[in-house]
């Protein structure tokens, strides 16, 4: 799967409660939400893509192996 020309599939949707825990009580400050902004969310992009690419490499591997002949279980 080719990175470069992929969208993220999908983005994490937090509450107020949860960003509370991650960037702490006062991260809606005007100064903490400058600071926030700025940061680079291209690795948690690309991790997004690798995982969803996974994803489908593992439904592919699962359809084929309903779809494949029973083996022993010896081999």
């Amino acid at each position: 799967m080719c990175f470069k020309s992929s969208i993220q599939p999908a983005i994490k949707v937090r509450g107020r409660n949860c960003l509370h825990i991650i960037y702490g009580i006062d991260y809606l400050q005007p100064e903490n939400l400058i600071r926030l902004k700025q940061g680079n969310v291209s690795r948690k992009q690309r991790h997004a893509l690798i995982e969803f690419a996974l994803g489908i490499e593992g439904g592919v591997l699962a359809t084929l192996s309903l779809e494949a002949e029973p083996v022993a279980p010896r081999l």
